[in-house]
């Protein structure tokens, strides 16, 4: 026989039961992902007898691929379609969040390029701060993320970009004169 208890009921406030629905919600379908993948696994394999033959299905190695995504996101890993869709997202950001609340003013000391898309150096930089600032001002990154995106990213990734020696030195120092230039790199040992 069970006892009765004077517990009150528990209650959760509305923010956070969203949160916490929205964490399930994750959680079960990673969960069901993985189930999957291991009844993939746990099929027999084939001997390979028929693997040649025209027609047949690829290797499980290759069926996981796709699921498996890229091997790297950054984006100088990327190439052709995959490159142009993340350098248009990395744009969107940079237009859009970026350089309205963290842009300054364009001087000799904090240049900037309007063109900073053709420098690869600062296509690097901005996109790891872009994908910091995603994992960073995510829900799971908690209350202190968006002071770390700040401190551990933001800051030392400006002061390289817009320093007097960064990848816009040679470009524009004054807005009401727009420059354009590639500074030229060191050559390859052996060229």
């Amino acid at each position: 026989m069970s006892e009765p208890t004077d517990h009150a009921p528990f209650r959760v406030a509305d923010h956070d039961l969203s949160d916490l629905v929205a964490t399930v919600t994750r959680l079960v379908t990673e969960s069901r992902k993985q189930g999957e993948k291991i009844a993939r696994l746990e099929e027999p394999v084939d001997d390979g007898s028929e693997s040649d033959r025209p027609g047949s299905p690829p290797p499980m190695d290759a069926e996981l691929l796709p699921d498996e995504g890229p091997s790297s996101i950054f984006i100088l890993a990327l190439d052709g379609t995959t490159y142009v869709e993340e350098l248009d997202a990395l744009t969107n950001w940079v237009h859009n969040l970026l350089l309205p609340v963290y842009g300054r003013e364009i001087t000799t000391g904090r240049p900037w390029c309007r063109q900073w898309a053709e420098h690869p150096e600062a296509v690097a930089r901005l996109h790891g701060l872009w994908l910091a600032w995603q994992q960073l001002t995510d829900v799971e990154a908690g209350l202190v993320g968006p002071a770390t995106w700040h401190r551990d990213h933001l800051d030392p990734t400006w002061q390289q970009l817009r320093s007097p020696d960064g990848p816009f030195g040679a470009c524009t120092t004054s807005p009401a004169r727009p420059a354009h230039r590639l500074l030229a790199t060191p050559e390859p040992v052996g060229a």
